[in-house]
């Protein structure tokens, strides 16, 4: 018996599942540069939003053409690679079709297989027309030119050459079973292939056999590279979804967390009792004070870089938001988009030094303008329209404090509002005693 195709599909799965394992730990080391927060309350909220979100798509439904669309490539993407699982047992054993044995099960299984690799096919190609030919707004904006752009369709192309190789596949299989060839046992039901099947009339049993066998070696083979281009693509919210639901802040959308450092500076300098000259906190080096707000991805917490690294880049956030549709720069999608670039270059430093070098460049000013930081309004129409949970507002606050408290670099009007409620104990600048004399008129 000729062993070497089991071999050989032994080495592509074990080369194509390590290739992608390296990228995978890759991505948690870079999310765990980022500061530690907890989230481990409200744990059956938590389970209740990833159920809601991430697996019942609820948030996508909002927009009911593309919602209802990504559910039908979603949901039949994953469940026709179920088949994987004998793909992967028929090519290291050398059998065919090993499950065909569960008899109208199987029939059932395939079946639904075929219709749902048909509606996934018509979902990407309407996803394309979309993207391509209707050219909706929020998949041209600025940043996504170049290779944001391509991937986008990348993806694409991807699942319709999948699902193309996955129907021949079954068309050739149903014309040998026809003719009873050898080894291919009468298994399944076939109710998109057979359609195709007539295509391949009058071919001989061997070309037949060419075919399938291709097709079959080729659906594999690009399910493994699929699998890997995940890693280089904004597709990585395939997995990362499922963790960025369950770890998404439950405060309500308006509150904002106070800095935990100038909590404890207030309080220093409340306390009569306190000795200015004490020696710092444990997790702080000798003499070096705590840095307020973000100017880098080391300086975010974790839950916000797996939020970058989950971003889709569908521009829901973008197209509500106020700011950017009165024409400023901002943009939250690409504010997410900047933090997962820098965070992927902090990462490749890393890779080749075997530590972070200074490379003199940083996420503010060298990705994300203050220009963009200061258009924000601050009104939660982001974190509101994104369909997995992501906060880009989290970052843009992060990064203001650093402007305004370690550069003191707020635009002239918050300057002026802020040097009022020092001294007149509110943004106008009337004195105290004047507050009341509107009254008296």
């Amino acid at each position: 018996m000729n062993y070497i195709p089991n071999i050989l599909f032994v080495l592509a799965l074990v080369a194509g599942v390590g290739y992608f394992t390296k990228n995978i730990r890759k991505v948690i080391r870079n999310i765990r540069l980022g500061k530690d927060v907890d989230r481990s309350d409200n744990k059956g909220e938590r389970f209740k939003n990833m159920a809601m979100i991430a697996l019942g798509q609820s948030k996508m439904v909002r927009r009911p053409v593309a919602g209802i669309l990504h559910i039908v490539v979603y949901v039949g993407f994953i469940i026709i690679n179920i088949e994987v699982l004998e793909i992967i047992i028929d090519g290291i054993f050398g059998t065919h079709r090993v499950f065909a044995f569960l008899g109208g099960i199987y029939d059932f299984l395939i079946a639904s297989f075929e219709i749902l690799a048909l509606l996934v096919f018509v979902g990407v190609v309407l996803f394309w027309i979309r993207r391509n030919i209707i050219k909706l707004k929020r998949f041209w904006n600025p940043e996504m030119k170049g290779w944001p752009k391509n991937d986008g369709n990348f993806i694409l192309y991807f699942e319709m050459v999948l699902m193309t190789l996955f129907l021949v596949m079954n068309a050739a299989d149903l014309q040998l079973q026809d003719m009873g060839a050898d080894h291919y046992i009468k298994a399944g039901a076939y109710p998109v292939s057979q359609f195709i099947s007539p295509l391949f009339d009058g071919v001989s049993e061997m070309a037949l056999i060419i075919i399938e066998r291709t097709a079959w070696w080729l659906h594999i083979l690009g399910i493994l590279v699929f699998l890997n281009y995940l890693y280089f693509s904004k597709h990585l919210h395939i997995m990362l979804a499922f963790p960025n639901t369950y770890y998404g802040d439950l405060n309500p959308k308006g509150k904002i967390d106070n800095l935990e450092a100038v909590t404890k500076e207030v309080m220093l300098m409340m306390d009569p009792n306190a000795d200015p000259f004490a020696a710092p906190a444990d997790d702080q080096e000798e003499g070096e004070p705590e840095k307020f707000g973000v100017s880098d991805v080391t300086d975010l917490n974790w839950v916000q870089l797996l939020n970058a690294y989950t971003c889709t880049e569908c521009g829901r956030c973008t197209s509500e938001c106020p700011a950017n549709q009165t024409g400023k720069k901002l943009s939250p999608r690409k504010i997410m988009m900047d933090t997962r670039d820098r965070l992927k270059e902090v990462g490749d430093n890393i890779d080749k030094n075997g530590s972070f070098v200074d490379d003199g460049k940083q996420l503010l000013n060298d990705y994300i303008s203050p220009e963009e930081l200061w258009a924000c309004t601050s009104c939660n129409a982001c974190v509101e329209a994104c369909p997995v949970s992501i906060s880009p507002l989290s970052i843009i606050i992060d990064m203001r404090r650093y402007l305004v408290m370690e550069q003191s670099a707020a635009p002239m009007d918050l300057n002026n509002m802020m040097s009022n409620i020092e001294n007149n104990g509110a943004p106008w600048p009337f004195n105290q005693m004047d507050r009341l004399n509107w009254s008296k008129e």
